[in-house]
């Protein structure tokens, strides 16, 4: 089985705001990372399903830049040549993205890698995996965007903290501040979340709403 190279998906535990250009949030991506880093998460994660190349790479720079200001990890989901190319912290793989072994070198040795799961089936997949995090969803449905899986669950989620162990895992789905400090007890490191954020009439006081109630667990 892949270990996690030098643990350092662990880096990736706490608050994963996604920054989307869906357009129901009326801000472009750099907007809502700026709010993001102003609340303190612990990543930015930068999903364009709309973009150009182009446009997705302008907006990385900016994202990256901001983060780095900050001290907070900066994630591109699905393209590692973007990641590369913005200098960011990781890339992160959905199903339908290649898989971890089959990105090149360069891109392992300079990225960390985190990859979304949805059932027992794909977790075990992930355990032989080279990637450094692990998410799993959706814990509570999702209104973000399409899927194709129904809601998991906490039993589902507990479970799927002891499959990916040694590696973090990182919840995702439906997760807002009427549930997020279930979470902690399911043993997560972390969690992601899009609109209960982008959508919200102040993101940054939203986003630091979640991180207090996740991390109050074990006050």
């Amino acid at each position: 089985m892949a270990s996690p190279k030098a643990s350092r998906g662990h880096d990736y535990g706490g608050l994963h705001v996604l920054v989307d250009d869906d357009p129901r949030w009326g801000r472009d991506p750099v907007a809502q990372a700026r709010d993001a880093c102003d609340a303190g998460v612990s990543v930015v994660q930068l999903r364009a399903k709309h973009a150009t190349d182009t446009q997705t790479l302008d907006w990385a720079e900016q994202i990256r830049a901001l983060t780095r200001a900050a001290g907070i990890r900066f994630v591109v989901n699905d393209r590692y040549d973007l990641a590369l190319l913005s200098n960011a912290d990781a890339v992160h793989l959905g199903q339908q993205d290649l898989p971890p072994d089959a990105l090149p070198a360069e891109a392992r040795e300079r990225l960390a890698v985190g990859r979304s799961t949805h059932t027992p089936e794909q977790l075990e997949v992930a355990r032989g995996e080279d990637v450094d995090y692990v998410a799993f969803g959706p814990v509570f449905g999702t209104h973000s965007k399409q899927s194709d899986y129904d809601r998991r669950g906490l039993p589902a989620l507990i479970e799927a903290v002891a499959r990916a162990a040694p590696r973090p895992l990182i919840a995702i789905g439906g997760i807002g501040p009427e549930n997020v400090a279930s979470l902690r007890t399911a043993g997560v490191a972390g969690f992601a979340v899009i609109s209960v954020v982008a959508a919200a009439e102040d993101p940054v006081a939203a986003a630091r709403d979640l991180q207090t109630r996740f991390e109050g667990v074990d006050a």
